[in-house]
């Protein structure tokens, strides 16, 4: 059974994220936990909460065994983007754009 856990709105692009999902896409719970606490980005720390989040979603609400789990999906889509802008020369300005994106991890279990 699919279990999946969302977090939405993070302050990470999804460019960014999309490469620390990548390396967990597929693994274990615990290598993918492993993974995720050494890895140097800084979209690592929110994919680890929600991969802990889908895991407690997994053994709490639908009884299932976490020895068993892996991650069978993962992605990042884009959400909101902020516009602020930033003053130039000779007066002008231009637009910095602050991406944001819905992090989703799906974890199931094994047969």
């Amino acid at each position: 059974m699919e279990v999946k856990s969302t977090a939405k709105s993070v302050r990470v692009t999804p460019r960014k994220a999309r490469l620390v999902l990548d390396l967990i896409r597929g693994k274990d719970i615990k290598e993918a936990q492993a993974i995720l606490k050494f890895t140097p980005r800084a979209a690592s720390p929110v994919i680890l909460k929600v991969l802990n989040s889908a895991v407690a979603n997994a053994t709490h609400n639908h009884n299932l065994d976490d020895t068993k789990l892996y991650v069978k999906a993962c992605y990042a889509d884009e959400a909101r983007t902020l516009k602020r802008w930033m003053p130039r020369a000779k007066g002008s300005a231009s637009q910095i754009l602050k991406r944001q994106s819905h992090i989703t991890v799906v974890v199931d279990e094994k047969e």
